[in-house]
């Protein structure tokens, strides 16, 4: 029968096999997912499961002596693929010479990342036994669907497959291998040339390759570099990959491990060299990536990475910190998402907030002496006390009021917002839904603790105030003390780190080097004076700790979420809360004429405060 519906079975559960309606959709849904360099891992990685002990990137040489375009392609002298086995492997979308597996190899990577990057085609060259076959896996143009090209024979014939002269296999396959020509959007694309972007472009292959693998077991990888540069120049050539752990080994003072109890933490103190920096085909500053299998995933660089790194506990210094954390695989299952870009425990993202607290507590001494010295070397005047004396006189005024429902309570309150318990005698208010009274009973009945307005009548509470922190520290960081590299605050006033309890204040944001050149300025001393670098530093220090200590009462209330009170500590919020100047202006001149006097009892011209003052109610 023509309806596949109507056919009669032979078994009493038997199952009609799910089929994909439309797989080039589905390909390219799974294709945005990946990140634009993430083929020349499923490539790589294809190479490896199939045992080659060679790996080459490098240009397709025949294919720019014939037509002069730049293709990229990768070759491996692993088992290589007859071309029924092409034709199987590379024409579904989920198939592998490999088992698949949830938490193995999915057979869909190199189809996924590569497919959908070169429509005009993936060409499959492959040797097995001696004998070369080739196939072509397209867009096509015209049915705009994913599958093998046809190829015409010479005798009129069309076939998937066509064979390949031995003139045309690459020097680094001998009996058996594969190569793999990347085509790119068109045939005048240039592949080899790297997506836009990306770091250190003329080695990104080779940069690619070492953040993703630790290391290359008896396994030689190489990758092109300066193809634009004539064949005899030492810049034109293949370049050794050996991934990152042997640039760990070779470039770092101290190294060992943390062993925690959900994961293991690889750390590295880099040496502090010019050699080391100069290695730009690899991830030569302080990063943090998670260890799986021999590969790194969720690598964090640069403001990220730093980010992270604090979050552990690396607090400065972080530049030459890096930190590999090693998921322990236990009685949970550790998996990759279909694209391998993500680590997931039973499905869930991986737990980095705990392992983060674990790791704090228990950092090597080698890290904590190496933070010491980097912070000896960049002291400053401590204006904690200080300021913890000026709020204490006002420590009620940080506290949001704060009642708990108590049947004895001396106080009566009522939420501003959802309707008290309407009494029997009391009339119905129309404004006020059934839903509104059900949850505000509901609340009522849960004991949540509600911010309220005191009123004549209401329920019956107690005064909750909640606990009293500890004031929050601040350091100053900058580029000349060392605390600060070019892309970290870059413009902005200051970061809060919440697991440390931190303030850093940015000594080169332009705000505060104004008000200090002012002030400068007016006294009739050289700028970046010390005395009034101190005292501006206080001040706007007293405008950091008071915003921070102010948005921290907020967390726990109802219309305050998690996320929220975050946005409100974060580096644009507390830039915003130091933009204003009068009254910290004001501080700043009294504390300066209180240590250096004013600048007309020093001979300057200057207006005194009080002449200002007057100037300004005349103005007005």
């Amino acid at each position: 029968m023509d309806d596949p519906y109507s056919e009669p079975v032979t078994g009493f559960d038997e199952t009609m096999p799910m089929e994909v309606a439309n797989i080039g959709f589905m390909l390219e849904r799974l294709g945005r997912d990946c990140d634009d360099l993430q083929f020349i891992r499923e490539l790589t990685e294809n190479a490896l499961q199939a045992g080659a002990t060679k790996i080459v990137w490098d240009v397709d040489w025949p294919t720019f002596q014939i037509d002069g375009v730049q293709k990229l392609c990768c070759i491996d002298n692993g088992l290589g693929m007859t071309p029924d086995e092409m034709r199987m492997y590379i024409n579904r979308l989920s198939s592998s010479i490999h088992e698949q597996a949830i938490d193995g190899n999915y057979g869909v990577g190199a189809k996924v990342a590569a497919a959908t990057r070169n429509p005009a085609g993936l060409i499959y060259q492959s040797w097995k036994d001696g004998k070369g076959a080739m196939i072509q896996l397209w867009r096509d143009p015209i049915t705009e669907q994913y599958g093998l090209r046809r190829f015409p024979l010479k005798d009129g014939r069309w076939n998937y497959w066509i064979p390949i002269a031995e003139q045309h296999k690459p020097a680094e396959v001998g009996e058996h291998g594969t190569k793999v020509i990347l085509l790119g959007r068109d045939d005048d694309h240039n592949t080899i040339m790297p997506p836009d972007g990306v770091p250190t472009p003329s080695r990104w292959l080779s940069r690619y390759l070492n953040a993703r693998y630790l290391s290359f077991d008896q396994v030689e990888v190489k990758a092109r570099e300066g193809w634009d540069a004539a064949p005899d120049e030492k810049r034109n050539l293949l370049r050794t990959v050996r991934g990152q752990g042997r640039f760990l080994a070779e470039f770092s003072e101290q190294a060992g491990k943390a062993e925690l109890p959900e994961c293991t933490v690889h750390w590295w103190l880099l040496e502090d060299s010019d050699k080391r920096r100069n290695a730009s085909e690899l991830v030569n500053t302080g990063h943090v990536a998670t260890l799986w299998d021999g590969e790194l995933y969720e690598m964090r660089l640069q403001r990220a990475g730093v980010a992270r790194l604090h979050q552990f506990g690396v607090i400065f210094g972080y530049d030459r910190v890096v930190l590999y954390i090693e998921p322990k695989n236990g009685r949970k299952k550790i998996t990759s998402n279909t694209a391998r870009t993500q680590l997931l425990i039973d499905g869930q993202t991986l737990p980095y907030a705990d392992w983060a607290a674990d790791f704090r507590e228990q950092m090597p001494q080698e890290l904590r002496d190496y933070m010491d010295a980097v912070i000896s070397g960049a002291e400053a005047s401590d204006h904690h006390d200080a300021i913890q004396e000026r709020i204490r006189r006002y420590r009620r005024l940080y506290d949001l009021s704060r009642y708990r429902m108590k049947p004895d309570g001396r106080m009566r309150v009522t939420d501003p917002v959802l309707p008290r318990r309407r009494r029997p005698e009391e009339e119905r208010v129309p404004q006020i839904s059934q839903a509104q009274e059900r949850r505000a009973r509901k609340q009522e009945r849960t004991g949540r603790l509600l911010a309220a307005m005191l009123a004549d009548e209401g329920d019956p509470a107690e005064p909750n105030p909640p606990a009293e922190q500890d004031l929050p520290k601040v350091k100053w960081v900058s580029l000349e003390n060392g605390l600060r590299t070019p892309e970290v605050l870059d413009d902005r006033a200051a970061k809060y780190l919440s697991e440390v309890n931190q303030i850093h204040a940015n000594a080169d944001f332009r705000v505060f080097t104004d008000v200090i050149d002012f002030f400068c300025d007016e006294q009739h001393v050289e700028r970046s004076n010390q005395f009034v670098v101190d005292i501006v530093h206080e001040w706007f220090e007293q405008a950091l700790v008071e915003t921070v200590i102010g948005c921290q009462a907020l967390q726990g209330e109802k219309r305050w979420p998690p996320d929220q009170v975050e946005a409100a500590l974060s580096e644009e919020a507390l830039t915003a809360a130091v933009m204003q100047r009068y009254h910290v202006a004001n501080a700043i001149r009294r504390s300066v004429r209180s240590k250096m006097g004013s600048p007309n009892e020093q001979g300057g011209g200057a207006p005194s405060e009080p002449a200002e003052e007057e100037a300004a109610a005349a103005g007005a």
